[in-house]
């Protein structure tokens, strides 16, 4: 006797759930390469426990001998995990814009050796602060602990405000993104060598020289990333990224301390205002305190305009 198909159905075994990472609208990301979450359980509205992997081998998220995961890679993690606990457990709607104001990391750097595999990791998410406008959350703060194989490996904050598409369009005047006006004001920039801000690669450098930059006796770089980088600017939008003013601050920091390497294990991140893509923004190192043993904290500075865009104050290593 045959079956019919609900009853073959009926007497397959149950397929096993299978790791897939969560859809990359709910992370801000056009690549699912990108995309570094793998799953989220809730505890209780204001608990969140996530799952995620890193690759071995990503193609700027690694150390210069390609050993460790960059603690970047932490601070990209949890801008991840607070954008999709806000749109999939607080229930903001896709196509609202989110402005970070402010994340922080620290990381243990010997736990980000990289293995001879995946590097899979527990995330516990805490919403702080949850704000609500007309039933809609419209400012979250968060607390992250990260783990691997069970032990800590990064803790971190952050703060996110939500911005629907209506008012965000008013605020800023539908602005496009464009390149920047650096590139026509001064042609004679340089871009730093790769190795002196801890980077593989010419096109992962987000710096440039200008001849008689200097502020103050302050060491300064123009900003100058390649609009067109498929991880720096993953998806299109009309302001430089945070996570690029990271990368800039973690590179400024590098170049001041070059010949030796410097590694950001712990840094402290605050955006004043969009950093605009069609205006010169300079990043200036305007504090630099060596500490015990071989470690240095940094505060680097955005400006545009005249105005501060970005404080980071960044500590680690140096070699």
């Amino acid at each position: 006797m045959s079956l019919t198909t609900a009853e073959a159905r009926t007497a397959l075994p149950a397929a096993p759930r299978l790791t897939t990472t969560v859809a990359k609208e709910y992370v801000h990301r056009d690549s699912v390469a990108e995309v570094f979450l793998t799953g989220c359980d809730t505890q209780d509205g204001v608990n969140f426990s996530l799952t995620g992997q890193w690759p071995r081998a990503h193609t700027m998220f690694r150390s210069l001998d390609g050993a460790s995961h960059d603690p970047l890679q932490v601070a990209e993690t949890f801008r991840q995990a607070g954008i999709y606990v806000s749109h999939v457990e607080l229930g903001v709607p896709l196509g609202h814009n989110f402005v970070m104001s402010n994340i922080t990391y620290t990381t243990d750097t010997a736990s980000l050796r990289i293995a001879s595999g995946p590097t899979d990791f527990d995330l516990d998410t805490r919403c702080t602060e949850i704000v609500r406008r007309r039933g809609v959350a419209s400012r979250m703060a968060f607390e992250f602990a990260l783990r691997r194989s069970g032990r800590p490996l990064a803790g971190g904050t952050g703060q996110i405000s939500v911005i629907p598409p209506a008012v965000y369009n008013r605020l800023r005047q539908g602005r496009v993104a464009q390149p920047p006006a650096a590139a026509e004001a001064y042609p004679d920039r340089t871009l730093l060598p790769p190795s002196m801000v801890g980077r593989t690669f010419t096109t992962d450098v987000v710096l440039s020289d200008v001849p008689g930059a200097g502020s103050g006796g302050n060491p300064r770089w123009l900003l100058t990333p390649d609009l067109n980088h498929p991880i720096l600017f993953d998806h299109k939008g009309d302001h430089v990224p945070g996570m690029v003013l990271l990368e800039a601050a973690r590179q400024a920091a590098c170049a001041v301390m070059a010949p030796h390497s410097f590694t950001p294990a712990a840094a402290s991140n605050d955006f004043h205002q969009y950093a605009e893509l069609d205006r010169p923004c300079w990043v200036e190192v305007t504090r630099v305190s060596h500490e015990a043993g071989n470690m240095v904290t940094m505060e680097v500075v955005g400006r545009q305009d005249g105005k501060d865009v970005f404080t980071s104050v960044l500590t680690g290593p140096v070699d």
